[in-house]
């Protein structure tokens, strides 16, 4: 679906986000990254842009036959193969694409022209194994999976539970779905009368529902999640038709997804439309959206606010190595305080 937080704590963040020179106006929503150097993003206009060596330098290009589609889906393995995943914000187009020299050439992988296709997501497992997610056709969500990094095959519909009228992904980040361990996935939705969260346990063969207790609606639901392990994850969410509302948005689980309660507020308060755990760190994540950016190191619970730049998408390769990119090609790298690590 296209879009255009625990108590909160409010003390200034100890934690400065860096801003980077990319070369670039387009819009981010998409980033990953493969080391502490290698960082790649995606964007509008089947735009991408990649860093070798920690953001001293950037080359931004797009991938060829896709300047129609938005990257809302990106996974970079290393500083040269990278997984994007394109989709039409007019609905009815989808591709998969991957490079394996850097981005100077793609091989598509996958295509989808299905009335009201509409993807949200990409996640991997490991270098072979990964899934992508759309908006629900026909009354199902479309799962797509490999097994070799090479051919994506369809979910089956009688393996997926019926949607919910109205319900749909946000493609706010590319985040609404994540992995854990070694067959493990969630996938998070809004729009219909519930927020809900889906997941697999067999490496996305076949999944469950169950509804949250996080307010859904037209605009609102749940945008991104994250896992430290396979037990313990955060869900994050809002409205964006009310992007600096202090309506409580953020989840929490420590049983793998089974339940999930309301942990409160983000900070800063408002939507967030990305979420990520900071690998290494024993429960810290960064969330960012609309409102800025903020930091947990409780699994959730609490937060502490940063800067208030607005940004659509976070990712992190350790406490030293946090990257943040949103609208007309802000991109910021941010170190944690030394607490966090």
């Amino acid at each position: 679906m296209l879009v255009l937080l625990c108590s909160a704590a409010a003390q200034p963040a100890a934690a400065q986000a860096a801003p980077q020179h990319v070369p670039t106006t387009v819009d981010f929503r998409s980033s990953s990254a493969a080391s502490a150097a290698a960082v790649w993003l995606g964007g509008s206009d089947g735009t991408f842009a990649r860093t070798r060596d920690g953001g001293r330098t950037w080359t931004v290009d797009t991938v060829p036959g896709a300047t129609e589609l938005f990257l809302v889906g990106i996974h970079a393995m290393n500083a040269d193969t990278a997984y994007v995943l394109g989709t039409s914000f007019s609905g009815g187009s989808a591709r998969i694409y991957r490079t394996t020299d850097g981005g100077a050439t793609w091989e598509l992988q996958y295509t989808n022209d299905t009335p009201g296709i509409f993807f949200d997501g990409l996640a991997f497992w490991d270098a072979h194994r990964g899934l992508a997610f759309s908006d629900p056709v026909n009354g199902h969500l479309v799962i797509v999976r490999t097994e070799d990094g090479e051919e994506w095959s369809a979910v089956p519909a009688d393996s997926i539970p019926p949607a919910l009228p109205g319900e749909v992904g946000f493609a706010a980040s590319g985040t609404a779905v994540t992995v854990a361990d070694t067959a493990d996935a969630w996938i998070g939705t809004g729009g219909g009368a519930a927020a809900r969260i889906y997941h697999s346990a067999n490496g996305g063969r076949s999944w469950s529902v169950s509804a949250t207790p996080l307010p859904a609606g037209a605009t609102s639901g749940i945008y991104s999640i994250a896992f430290r392990d396979a037990l313990h994850g955060v869900a994050v969410g809002g409205d964006y038709a009310m992007p600096g509302s202090s309506a409580e948005n953020v989840l929490g689980t420590d049983d793998g997804g089974q339940t999930w309660s309301i942990l409160g507020t983000s900070a800063p308060a408002g939507v967030r439309y990305g979420i990520v755990y900071v690998p290494g760190t024993a429960g810290t994540f960064v969330a960012a959206g609309p409102s800025g950016w903020g930091f947990s190191t409780d699994d959730g619970k609490t937060w502490t606010a940063g800067d208030l730049t607005r940004y659509n998408t976070v990712t992190a390769w350790s406490a030293g190595a946090v990257w943040l990119a949103g609208q007309h090609g802000a991109v910021a790298r941010l170190a944690l305080p030394a607490s966090t690590r």
